[in-house]
């Protein structure tokens, strides 16, 4: 690891006065960052710890879940309004890392994770999202565990939380601040395709703290479900994760969302397939309609279209699961 200076935060004014400093790293759960300190992927100059910012709070506010980006995992999974009005949320935490790692892992923090790629992970191999301008070895290497949805020529590697896929199946929005003011970014806004600038993969400015994280609360919540598949039963990213919310009134699809993980360069959900399945009963042709609407610009190879298969099958499960 490279030699650094550590400093702890003691207020949000001084974190943000901070922001976008050439060279330095915030550091929460640390869960991620250490890791990649570690490998050589990330060499900050500085490394500010804002774990003890007041930032952990969880409630409901004016019909919204309010929860802080410096929450822990396990403390967002377990909380009782967590469980009564975004079931899906706690779902998808409880079937990511170990509970050792959710203990210390911070809602914020996941959301900016980067990817598992090996390619990625490993500083001898060729990687344009590690060194824009590289190349990527993954296209022309071994790759069947890399994205068949969002992929360019620049970059195939896949999103790597759960918590994000149920985020975007719930609507949720990421609130931001810095010394220019605030602002809230839709969940759907917030990750970016990798296109020519897989360095690139959110929206957050620079200059930008996430402060805390919003879901709409509704009196009649949708069914809903987070199912994961994986080549083992723990500590295991996702092979394809399926994200879903479903109301059916008077045996037809009232309210319906669905995003996957697993299989895009971001958490993947397609409104215009969604659309397709309202005020229609949910039969075997009309789930049909929709996995092929989804996955309708899927880019495969010989070693990764296994996903395809898997991830229809996963949306069919979840959501015969819930009507």
């Amino acid at each position: 690891m490279a030699p650094f200076e550590y400093r702890r935060a003691g207020g949000v004014e001084e974190v943000l006065a901070q922001l976008g400093r050439p060279g330095l790293r915030l550091l929460a759960g640390g869960t991620t960052l250490v890791d990649l300190m570690k490998l050589g992927v990330e060499t900050p100059a500085t490394v500010l710890d804002i774990s003890a910012l007041a930032l952990d709070g969880i409630a409901v506010e004016d019909g919204w879940l309010r929860i802080g980006a410096l929450a822990t995992n396990t403390d967002v999974a377990q909380h009782a309004l967590v469980q009564a009005h975004a079931g899906l949320v706690s779902k998808a935490i409880l079937s990511g890392a170990s509970g050792q790692i959710r203990n210390v892992a911070t809602i914020g923090g996941n959301l900016l994770q980067r990817t598992r790629c090996v390619y990625f992970r490993g500083t001898d191999w060729r990687c344009n999202k590690r060194s824009p301008g590289a190349g990527c070895s993954a296209i022309d290497g071994l790759h069947p565990g890399h994205a068949v949805l969002g992929t360019s020529a620049a970059c195939h590697a896949v999103h790597p939380s759960d918590l994000a896929v149920a985020l975007l199946a719930a609507d949720a929005q990421v609130h931001v601040r810095s010394l220019r003011g605030v602002r809230r970014i839709p969940f759907d806004a917030f990750y970016v395709l990798p296109g020519a600038t897989p360095q690139i993969e959110h929206a957050l400015a620079e200059d930008e703290l996430i402060t805390h994280l919003s879901l709409p609360v509704t009196g009649a919540a949708p069914r809903s479900d987070y199912l994961k598949l994986r080549g083992r039963a723990s500590y295991e990213f996702a092979t394809v994760s399926v994200a879903a919310s479903l109301r059916m009134h008077g045996g037809q699809v009232a309210e319906v969302a669905v995003a996957l993980g697993g299989v895009g360069t971001v958490p993947w959900r397609m409104r215009s397939a969604e659309a397709l399945l309202h005020g229609q009963p949910l039969t075997d042709a009309a789930l049909d309609a929709f996995c092929d609407a989804l996955l309708d610009t899927a880019v495969a190879t010989e070693q990764n279209r296994y996903k395809l298969a898997m991830a229809r099958a996963a949306v069919c499960r979840v959501l015969g699961g819930l009507q």
